[in-house]
């Protein structure tokens, strides 16, 4: 099929990449032209505009969006004018599923469908086969569901549940990697500081990914990393978000259900980013003042 695709970012790139291989014809735009010029000297259509975009399309045409959550309301707004009944824009990034929500019923009104599609995996998933979660009708889905199949690795792709389902399975999916993430990090933490002295982490890492129960894809990731530097050296100790660990545990608090580890994994990644922690200098003071107990001074 033709398909339409706004986001050549990393996972953008790979996932046109992984289209053009199982031969559908994909419409390429991107914000910034060069990359856009450049995925077309791999196989893509260029677009330089949303109007080019969409006189490329055969009706009803079809977009997929690869953008950051922040900028999808932005360009649904920008597309409207150049979009007709019946033609859907499928949302593959990382949205909040009440946005998701939102943005189906504002585009119902114009006669526009709009369907969800959570993507896990990774630049080796986008580029050879990804984890895919789909929310929105069930006969939409039906009728491109090879899209999803080809853009999945084998079972990799499932139907959830209506609009933002999708994103709302994929929301916890990434609070639970934070978790298993925060998990690898503490055991990690004790092997290189505990009682022997330079064990080989990156052997740890590996053996570990041969016949062990917490064996994963994100173990591998991490014996990658040790493999490049074993002790991780060349990094610092500062991690980020991008919003899904927040909206998991948003939503826990919301519908009352307790998420203790994945809400320690995202405050953890909170005290990464502190210089100095202020809450651990009053721990420090009560001590010494109840206790006598030594402080080290700046």
């Amino acid at each position: 099929m033709r398909i339409g695709f706004i986001g050549l970012g990393k996972m953008g790139h790979n996932m046109v990449l992984n289209l053009i291989d199982r031969k559908h014809e994909v419409v390429a735009y991107n914000r910034s032209p060069d990359k856009t010029r450049d995925i077309a000297k791999k196989g893509a259509i260029a677009a330089f505009s949303y109007e080019e975009l969409m006189e490329k399309l055969p009706s009803p045409r079809v977009v997929w969006l690869m953008v950051s959550h922040t900028a999808v309301d932005k360009v649904i707004a920008d597309l409207l004018g150049h979009m007709e009944k019946g033609d859907l824009i499928i949302d593959g990034g990382n949205s909040f599923y009440k946005d998701t929500q939102r943005r189906s019923k504002l585009l119902a009104e114009a006669g526009i469908s709009y369907m969800d599609c959570g993507t896990s995996g990774g630049l080796e998933g986008a580029r050879n086969g990804a984890c895919l979660m789909v929310g929105g009708k069930k006969s939409l889905f039906k009728k491109y569901e090879k899209l999803f199949r080809d853009l999945a690795m084998k079972d990799g792709y499932f139907h959830c549940g209506d609009v933002g389902a999708g994103h709302y399975v994929k929301m916890i999916h990434n609070g639970v990697e934070y978790a298993v993430m925060h998990a690898y990090g503490e055991g990690f933490e004790l092997l290189k500081d505990g009682e022997y002295e330079n064990l080989d982490l990156h052997g740890i890492a590996r053996v570990w990914n041969h016949g062990s129960i917490v064996q994963s894809f994100l173990l591998e990731k991490l014996e990658d990393a040790l493999k490049k530097d074993p002790k991780l050296d060349r990094l610092r100790d500062y991690v980020d978000d991008s919003g899904e660990g927040r909206w998991t545990v948003q939503t826990a608090i919301e519908q009352g259900v307790p998420l203790e580890l994945a809400s320690l994994a995202l405050f953890a990644r909170f005290r990464s980013r502190q210089g100095e922690s202020f809450s651990m200098k009053t721990l420090a003071a009560m001590r010494n003042e109840f206790g006598g107990h030594a402080v080290k001074k700046k």
